[in-house]
């Protein structure tokens, strides 16, 4: 099948299930600024320009998801994407709005390591994905759900993405049907239209067809250059949570220690964007320091023995690091809201921790007074 056959199929597929009297729930388009979820936006808007303005009735939201740790220029880009799609979707009247989610305020990135001093993540405790993508994510998702009944989930994923990719839209395959149940969040219904596009074929499309909310995709092309590699996905659940921070090449969020090096990072930094540079030797350093022993404690929170959470000396010290990197940069990377709670997270863990070295002394001291009254 041709490239513009397979477009054909997809823009049929999009208007039957729009238009389909079956159902009129909203569609929720899962959107990362990179180039699968572009093109899925962009089948999406030539498919409701094909229509009559009266059956234009479903509404849709471009669903966008901010770590707050993004790489800075992956978010500039993406800022500016949902910006020109939403204001061409109002220009050419079309039913789109462009939301973003973040992570719950106690659960972003440096509250959770500079405060519970979580050691930064890696490929066995990768704590990162669930709370800062699936869990605000699948929020929004369920409370669509809740006031709708259902919504359909649109997806820009591709078997030619990688094997793992593959896999697991063959493992949670649809025997046929273009919608099925989300494995996760019940009430939503996923579907995949572009599953079967080659990656030259992505940007064949976006290349040679006009933008239809205006303006080119050649910014898009330029990123990806620069990065060397590709977008972290919008993860939407845990079969998913492999794909964020894999070995290859990727451009997400700028503190991922999950990847041994972040070749992206390096290639904005060679591609000009030298401001980056100490971000990079930020995260390397934060990388440097995670097993060792001077930086965590020597029990984990549960109370068993083994490499426990960053000390609070660990924590105070990332915490001045990334503070003077804040400074240097003049950008913005820690929020005077997420300090407030890590400072209040380190007086309970002050308090838990002098509370627990009083029990030991009285425990010794009973054990001690005991032994006294033996002899």
């Amino acid at each position: 099948m041709t490239t513009v056959e397979k477009i054909r199929v997809v823009h049929q597929q999009l208007k039957d299930e729009y238009t389909s009297p079956a159902h009129s729930c909203p569609w929720i388009i899962g959107f990362s600024g990179g180039k699968d979820s572009t093109l899925l936006v962009h089948l999406v808007f030539e498919m409701l320009l094909g229509l009559a303005p009266s059956e234009r009735t479903r509404p849709i939201t471009v669903l966008a998801n901010d770590t707050l740790v993004e790489s800075p220029v992956l978010m500039a880009h993406l800022e500016e994407a949902l910006k020109k799609i939403e204001k061409g979707a109002a220009s050419l009247h079309l039913p789109i709005i462009c939301k973003k989610t973040r992570p719950a305020p106690d659960q972003t990135f440096w509250v959770n390591l500079i405060g519970r001093g979580y050691p930064a993540p890696n490929r066995q405790f990768r704590w990162c994905t669930d709370r800062m993508k699936i869990q605000p994510t699948s929020k929004y998702i369920l409370e669509e759900v809740n006031a709708f009944g259902e919504v359909i989930l649109l997806l820009g994923v591709r078997t030619d993405e990688s094997q793992t990719r593959a896999q697991t839209i063959a493992k949670y395959g649809t025997n046929g049907q273009r919608l099925h149940p989300h494995t996760e969040l019940k009430g939503c219904l996923v579907f995949r239209p572009i599953v079967g596009f080659m990656t030259e074929e992505v940007w064949k499309v976006l290349l040679q067809r006009p933008c239809p909310w205006g303006g080119t995709h050649r910014d898009l092309v330029a990123l990806y250059k620069n990065a060397e590699g590709g977008e972290c996905p919008l993860v939407i659940d845990h079969s998913q949570a492999p794909s964020c921070g894999t070995g290859s090449s990727r451009f997400g969020c700028w503190t991922c220690t999950v990847v041994t090096k972040d070749r992206s990072m390096e290639g904005l930094i060679d591609a000009g964007f030298g401001h980056l540079e100490p971000l990079l030797e930020f995260r390397d350093w934060l990388q440097n320091i995670r097993d060792h022993q001077d930086y965590r404690q020597s029990e984990r929170r549960n109370g068993e023995p083994g490499l426990g959470p960053f000390t609070i000396e660990a924590r105070q010290k990332i915490l001045d690091r990334l503070l003077a990197v804040q400074e240097k940069t003049r950008m913005c990377l820690i929020s005077e809201d997420e300090i407030s709670r890590i400072q209040q997270i380190w007086t309970a863990d002050a308090i838990m921790s002098a509370t627990r070295l009083f029990e030991e002394y009285r425990k010794i001291k009973t054990q001690n007074e005991e032994q006294s009254t033996v002899i």
